[in-house]
């Protein structure tokens, strides 16, 4: 399996609002359009381990990529469970490693990923209760899907909270990544390969099946 370190990575060759108006007007949705407007988004399936071992595996749809040098991501983790410090497993886990790993999810991927997603007690391997097979990063102490089409390791950077209960922004320097060899076509990462997985609103997600190419004007 490749595994591009962050040299590599910067090679240039590789590279609930309020909304307005009569909220009782009829006209108006009944269910808030928020994440049904910010759409499609990518999803990102955090994987991480907590200081005594127990690993975790949660997805988050407040996900991108930030910069190209050096490579950075982040996510956002918005509710809390009651067996954590007002955060999620994922965002505690992060505090106490400093790390993470993002594994991209694919269209077959869908019902794991859909397990992974249940606010299980802290002591529970979502890897184990989703039947996903476990591969450990190397450039970070942290597990990744070994057969994910692909995984970036990660070194936190900072966690920003945000205005609200338990909104936290998790942005990471992206040390290494693993792609699947099945998913490169001429040298190039083809998504059309797997067909990645995004969030859309409410209780919906979408597949990326259309592929097309634009020149920018200063190209």
């Amino acid at each position: 399996m490749p595994f591009l370190t962050q040299d590599q990575l910067l090679d240039p060759d590789l590279r609930g609002p309020a909304m307005f108006g009569d909220q009782a007007d009829p006209a108006n949705p009944p269910h808030n359009p928020f994440n049904a407007l910010v759409t499609p988004r990518p999803i990102a399936w955090v994987s991480t381990v907590d200081g005594q071992g127990v690993r975790n595996l949660a997805p988050y749809s407040f996900f991108n990529a930030t910069a190209y040098v050096p490579p950075q991501v982040m996510f956002a983790s918005t509710s809390a469970k009651p067996d954590q410090d007002g955060t999620k497993d994922s965002v505690a886990n992060i505090r106490e490693t400093g790390v993470f790993c993002i594994n991209v999810v694919e269209q077959s991927a869908r019902d794991a990923m859909n397990i992974s997603s249940g606010a299980y007690d802290k002591d529970v391997d979502e890897f184990a209760r989703a039947g996903l097979s476990v591969a450990e990063c190397q450039t970070i102490t942290c597990p990744r899907i070994a057969d994910a089409p692909a995984s970036l390791e990660c070194k936190l950077t900072q966690i920003v909270q945000l205005p609200g209960e338990a909104n936290f922004v998790v942005h990471g320097e992206v040390t290494g990544v693993h792609i699947r060899p099945d998913t490169l076509r001429d040298g190039r990462f083809d998504v059309t390969t797997f067909q990645p997985l995004s969030r859309l609103g409410y209780r919906d997600y979408a597949v990326v099946e259309n592929v097309f190419t634009l020149t920018r004007p200063d190209d």
